[in-house]
């Protein structure tokens, strides 16, 4: 009888393995990608840019659909500022402001690259009075038209927490703080609070990172995900709520348990 009972039991674990198979490849794992569809022609690019000598840098956490004029009233309107480009003068400008703490509030960003382009927009907002601390995003076009008809920007938004030597080359750097996730919320917060979203959604990005290394060697963290926000057209201000697309349930789960082991290994 226990001999009956066991090959029982190999027959049911024989017969659900394709049924789990089943599950994964045609429910599960598609459920997983599905927020993708918002923006299917961003599914298959690479999700972290590159230093000029082809070193892995930030990961891409933030998105916006919109022309460049948009993007220039909407990160305007959130109290961002334009960096400016690295010139002698600005390199100087930015050296005077951390030694001597002064504002210099359109500090340039040194260049990243995706796809091989350098960005083509960059913002800042200053964290106290010199360019030692700030928030800054960079953007890259990667969609002449998305979904929506209009263009869709991708970017990476970190904080720099001071400045000092890069852990990869040696030289003169800012070094980000660890929690992009914190940067992506912030800007999207800004955006929304300055009334320039008409709603959010949500794509894949790198995926979970716990020990992620950028461009300069300063750790970071992610749950992977891009939050993309469609701007309002022509600067004309939102007075409802943006509306936000859910993600698929899987997606949200994975990102709440995300949430609780990164704080936990974070602290």
């Amino acid at each position: 009888m226990k001999q009956i009972a066991r090959n029982r039991r190999w027959l049911v674990i024989l017969a659900a393995v394709p049924i789990v198979y089943l599950m994964l490849a045609y429910v599960i794992l598609p459920a997983l990608w599905s927020h993708h569809e918002h923006e299917p022609g961003l599914a298959s690019i690479p999700m972290v840019t590159r230093t000029a000598t082809g070193i892995p840098g930030d990961a891409l956490n933030v998105g916006l659909v919109g022309s460049k004029e948009d993007v220039l009233r909407a990160m305007h309107a959130a109290g961002w500022f334009p960096a400016d480009p690295i010139t002698l003068r600005t390199s100087i400008e930015i050296v005077g402001s951390v030694v001597l703490d002064r504002p210099y509030h359109d500090a340039p960003v040194s260049p990243l690259y995706f796809e091989g382009k350098k960005e083509q927009l960059a913002f800042e907002k200053p964290d106290g009075r010199s360019a030692d601390k700030r928030h800054h995003v960079r953007f890259w076009l990667v969609l002449e038209k998305g979904t929506a008809g209009r263009p869709v920007w991708l970017g990476s938004v970190t904080f720099d927490r001071g400045v000092g030597l890069s852990h990869d080359t040696g030289q003169v750097t800012h070094h980000i703080g660890p929690d992009i996730d914190a940067e992506r919320d912030l800007l999207m917060r800004d955006l929304r609070e300055a009334g320039m979203v008409q709603n959010f959604f949500q794509i894949s990005g790198r995926g979970p990172t716990l020990m992620g290394r950028n461009g300069e060697g300063d750790p970071y963290y992610t749950d992977g995900e891009i939050d993309v926000a469609t701007l309002v057209v022509d600067g004309v201000k939102r007075t409802e709520p943006p509306v936000t697309l859910p993600p698929p349930p899987l997606v949200a789960l994975k990102d709440q348990v995300w949430h609780r082991v990164s704080a936990t290994v974070s602290q």
